[in-house]
């Protein structure tokens, strides 16, 4: 009778497990999906909070520009998701420019401190860069990335544009689920710290779910900027608090770091897939490896049918591992390494990876670590036909644990993702730029703009950037359906870090993946399970060119929004 009951209950929490797994019971579209695409005509909106999305369709009713609203609510963003972003991280964007229709690209990360050198680590005896504290820090780029958007496709001012995220920051905002919950695990992390707890708590506490918080320095922080210029933050009393503390707490940054910061225009590099052209920014960032990773999966057919397959999700995981290689030996700062970007998007050297991949086994390419990091990505659309692709972050979770005094924000640690092996590409030196995991995306059809998108998660993005394409190109999705499709996403691969071990890494996969499909993913030889919040968070926004209309997508697995008008 025991028996008969275990297997009862086994039964009912089985078809509980698929009925869930199922989605609601929608009368168009995938039964997966959350809801419909959110269109409009004059403009869209898509970020990971709404009232960041609220902003900054304010902004575009206001007559501002796509890039007047993607820094609206970019600094919204740094106040309400402080979680995965701030003015103490980098910033890179994609920006199609209707008048001149043609796509510009910058990239606004930080450089290492000029007075710390590698000797130091090694004379230490550290393998690796500290996660936290002052020896993670390298410059902050956001700032100087917003002014160089606006200075080449700003029209309202600065002052306007982050008055709203000022307003908030003196006023109070309520705090979301999923913010509360990544803002506690941060505070229990860096309660030690200096700074945190006053700056990030209230009465001692993370805010809880709908909580007002309140945060005076980043409004002062923020009304200094608007009324004094980037150079407040890089030449001015902001550079000196952040040089004075990082100093103070045993790290290396000096005024010369911050006076002699710029971000840089550079050309988005174009891989066509299937009629399709995906744009992504060169090195230090991984964007190229979405594009390598698309030319080997593009020497197969997929059919609608096959998406949730074996063959699916095996061809992509293989096809991650040989690109996570060349990410490994090759990503860094191009001014310091030489890259072989023909070679590596060449149609040539895509066959010669694919004729490694095994259709029917899992191989193994030299894995080794994988990084999760919380970011912010948004993307906006105007009534001109302007689209902006923006991603920014201060990469492990809330960053390095380091709070400058009174300015509200905490400094980005992504100085610990250099390499402290000699003689790799990705080698820590002074007034280098580091491997970068955040990466925005545009995607171009008979060159015009069909897409704006990007997909938080750390190591995950590349990964997200090419499931989202195949979900839309290959299996015929909508936007929001293309989002919200379980993902998977695989563990393993070198590192730029210069961490190497030999094996076939994991597979992760969301409950939506079938049974079926994991089961043969295992017999291929495949380690296959579970993991919690790996899997990215999408903003999308699509033009319509036929019907003049945006399309608009947010994240499901989030607190996103997309909205137009």
């Amino acid at each position: 009778m025991r028996n008969l009951q275990r297997l009862c209950l086994t039964v009912v929490i089985l078809f509980a497990f698929i009925s869930v797994s199922s989605g609601q019971d929608r009368i168009t579209g995938k039964t997966f999906a959350t809801r419909s695409e959110v269109i409009g005509e004059k403009g869209m909106v898509a970020t990971s909070q709404p009232l960041a999305t609220q902003i900054g369709i304010d902004v575009l009713k206001k007559g501002g520009t796509a890039v007047d609203a993607a820094i609206a609510a970019n600094a919204a963003l740094g106040l309400m998701e402080p979680t995965g972003s701030g003015i103490g991280g980098d910033l890179f964007a994609i920006v199609w420019d209707a008048q001149t229709k043609n796509l510009y690209g910058i990239n606004g990360s930080g450089r290492s401190p000029r007075l710390l050198t590698i000797d130091y680590f090694l004379s230490n005896r550290m393998e690796k860069i500290p996660a936290y504290g002052p020896l993670a820090v390298s410059v902050p780029g956001c700032v100087d990335a917003w002014f160089e958007l606006h200075d080449k496709f700003g029209k309202l001012s600065m002052k306007e544009i982050l008055q709203p995220a000022i307003t908030y920051a003196e006023e109070g905002f309520p705090v979301t689920e999923l913010i509360s919950h990544y803002w506690a695990l941060s505070l229990k992390r860096f309660s030690e710290y200096p700074n945190v707890i006053s700056t990030f708590s209230i009465d001692g506490k993370a805010p809880e779910k709908g909580d007002i918080f309140r945060n005076p320095n980043l409004a002062g922080t923020y009304r200094l900027i608007a009324e004094e210029g980037r150079d407040a933050f890089y030449n001015g009393p902001i550079a000196e608090t952040i040089v004075n503390f990082i100093q103070n707490q045993g790290g290396f940054l000096c005024k010369e770091d911050f006076s002699l910061h710029k971000s840089e225009w550079v050309d988005p590099i174009p891989v066509d897939y299937r009629g399709y052209t995906l744009w992504e920014l060169p090195p230090n960032g991984q964007g190229i490896i979405a594009q390598i990773m698309l030319n080997i999966l593009e020497g197969y057919e997929f059919s609608p049918e096959d998406f949730g397959t074996a063959r699916h999700l095996h061809l992509v995981t293989e096809a991650k591992k040989l690109a996570f290689e060349d990410r490994a030996k090759f990503i860094a700062d191009p001014d310091f390494a030489n890259i072989p970007l023909n070679q590596l998007l060449s149609d040539e050297y895509a066959a010669k990876r694919r004729a490694l991949i095994d259709t029917a086994k899992a191989g193994a390419y030299s894995p080794g670590t994988e990084y999760h990091s919380e970011t912010v990505y948004l993307t906006v659309a105007d009534q001109w036909g302007n689209m902006v692709s923006l991603i920014q972050s201060n990469y492990r979770g809330m960053g390095s644990g380091m709070v400058p005094p009174e300015l509200g924000f905490m400094l980005q640690n992504r100085g610990e993702l250099f390499s402290l092996k000699p003689g790799d590409a990705n080698e820590y030196a002074p007034g280098k730029r580091p491997f970068h995991t955040i990466i925005p995306a545009f995607v171009t059809k008979d060159d015009k703009p069909w897409l704006s998108f990007g997909v938080m998660g750390g190591d995950f993005q590349p990964q997200g950037h090419v499931q989202i394409l195949m979900n839309l190109i290959d299996f015929k999705m909508n936007l929001q359906e293309a989002g919200d499709a379980p993902r998977f996403a695989h563990s393993g691969g070198s590192s730029p870090t210069g961490i190497r071990e030999k094996s076939t890494g994991e597979i992760h996969a969301e409950k939506g993946i079938p049974y079926q499909t994991i089961r043969a993913l295992m017999q291929m030889g495949h380690k296959v399970t579970y993991e919690l919040g790996i899997y990215g968070g999408f903003q999308g926004i699509m033009y319509d060119q036929e019907r003049g209309i945006y399309i608009g997508a947010s994240e499901s697995r989030k607190d996103g929004q997309a909205a137009g008008y």
